[in-house]
């Protein structure tokens, strides 16, 4: 009689035990990002790419309203673009470590309160610094959206995602001068150009609430501090090199524009040496430079310096072409960037399947294609200025168009795919401050040099050398993109 009760007294215990190892043995479901939820950071994705171009078609129309002068409006401009670029790192340190879903929805917000204090601004000056604070906004929201990629999606659905991503990137910028042209000419209850910023506030707001219901919550398994030195350093760099080039022409080069532009080597050498100083002592620095020795990303990363600074250059310089050079309206001038819109969109599908079968080749081909299109502008306004318009534009444009569809989002979806998952905040914070500083020094740097030549040779020679520098540029796509890996991921 006992035998059956020792042997009843040990099942429970068998089957306790059992009970208590099988959650602690089974390892926990990794996120899983929804179709909603992939929607939703792509939302947020497209809205600081979106309105980083979208003032594009309506800066004369500011400049009438609020008395603004050139320094201004080029202030307005860079203000948003610098305070993008220098916290986008930051920004992605802080989702791995506060959590991703958690700072997007902050981003989004805030991102939705300062358009809001744009559209509303009563004075240049009130712009500006409301221009300054969607900056910084959007710099909080855009990493959390490229981490929350990496880290909640896997295999295929993971590449599809980064080849969308990288589309969005794209034809979100332009379609935002088509929009602001739009927008701008609607005129809806007589807000006129502040309505370019108003649309912002629901978007905004739409995507925060569906990232509590379909994004999950995800973080660094292994979450660093703040790197305090090297964030301070990274921005004193950007602010360095980006303000004054910038900003120069429109104060006339003032002494202290050449000062900053001196001291940009030295901060960044100085940045570049404290980050790998703190790497070697075991900490986490804000960019970890060992990263770079993944031979995919960093020539990745190369390369997208020369793509972004032409394609920021050209969309600024084409705005300010169609509307002051030709007399175009914003709704027109908006409406030309149509087939470039239409040829990048069509790239855009095409890409996935191509980059799968063909590899990096793909690249290569888009940006022999894009310089074809660069050419063809080029040759078309050297021939005839005086009958220029958008429609003798559309052949170069569709061709340039195409070809950037084939070369940005299999580009994007290269460097994501080279970063690993446990780094994906800081490894996205690196790539958007690359793509967005590489914007800023295309507008800055090319968009300086068109609006200098057109007050000093007119507007016919200046479109046409700026179009002929970004032609090179491409040619410098053209040969990085030979060192790329055959197979992209």
């Amino acid at each position: 009689m006992t035998r059956p009760s020792s042997a009843a007294s040990v099942l429970p215990r068998v089957t306790r035990i059992g009970s208590t190892k099988a959650p602690s043995d089974t390892p926990p479901a990794p996120p899983r990002l929804s179709t909603l939820g992939l929607i939703t950071v792509l939302l947020g994705a497209f809205l600081p790419m979106l309105d980083f171009f979208i003032v594009n078609v309506a800066l004369p129309t500011i400049d009438r309203d609020l008395a603004a002068g050139p320094a201004t409006l080029e202030l307005f401009v860079a203000g948003y673009g610098v305070a993008y670029a220098v916290l986008l790192v930051l920004g992605g340190r802080l989702g791995d470590l506060f959590g991703r879903r958690r700072l997007f929805i902050v981003g989004s917000i805030a991102f939705g309160l300062t358009s809001l204090a744009c559209g509303l601004a009563p004075t240049a000056l009130a712009l500006v610094a409301a221009r300054v604070a969607q900056g910084a906004s959007a710099a909080l929201m855009l990493p959390q959206a490229l981490a929350t990629i990496q880290s909640a999606t896997q295999g295929e659905r993971k590449a599809r995602a980064m080849g969308i991503y990288g589309a969005v990137g794209g034809i979100s910028v332009v379609i935002g001068q088509v929009l602001g042209g739009v927008l701008l000419s609607a005129n809806l209850f007589g807000t006129g150009w502040r309505l370019i910023f108003l649309v912002n506030v629901p978007v905004a707001a739409a995507a925060a609430l569906l990232a509590l219901r379909s994004v999950p919550e995800t973080r660094s398994a292994n979450p660093a501090r703040v790197d305090l030195p090297g964030t301070a350093l990274l921005a004193a760099s950007l602010l360095a090199l980006l303000v004054p080039l910038m900003e120069g022409r429109a104060v006339g080069w003032p002494w202290w524009t050449w000062a900053l532009l001196a001291a940009f080597p030295f901060l960044a050498a100085a940045f570049v040496a404290v980050e790998r100083r703190v790497e070697r002592s075991g900490a986490v620095p804000l960019i970890p430079f060992s990263l770079l020795r993944i031979h995919g990303l960093r020539t990745g990363l190369t390369l997208s310096v020369p793509f972004f600074a032409g394609f920021g250059g050209f969309m600024l310089v084409m705005a300010v072409a169609l509307q002051q050079g030709l007399d175009e309206g914003p709704i027109a001038s908006g409406l030309a960037m149509v087939p470039m819109a239409v040829g990048f969109f069509a790239a855009s599908l095409a890409g996935p399947r191509l980059l799968n079968r063909y590899g990096s080749k793909v690249i290569r081909t888009g940006a022999v294609i894009q310089a074809v299109g660069l050419l063809v502008l080029t040759l078309t306004v050297f021939d005839d200025w005086s009958g220029l318009s958008p429609l003798v534009l559309l052949p170069g444009m569709a061709i340039a168009g195409t070809g950037q569809g084939l070369v940005m989002p299999p580009m994007i979806r290269l460097i994501l795919s080279e970063i690993p998952a446990e780094r994906a905040g800081v490894g996205g914070g690196i790539f958007a401050t690359t793509q967005q500083s590489s914007l800023a020094l295309g507008v800055a740097t090319l968009g300086t040099l068109f609006l200098t030549l057109a007050s000093s040779h007119g507007m016919h020679d200046a479109l046409a050398l700026v179009l002929a520098l970004q032609l090179v540029l491409t040619l410098g796509v053209i040969a990085l993109s030979t060192r790329l890996p055959s197979r992209v991921g």
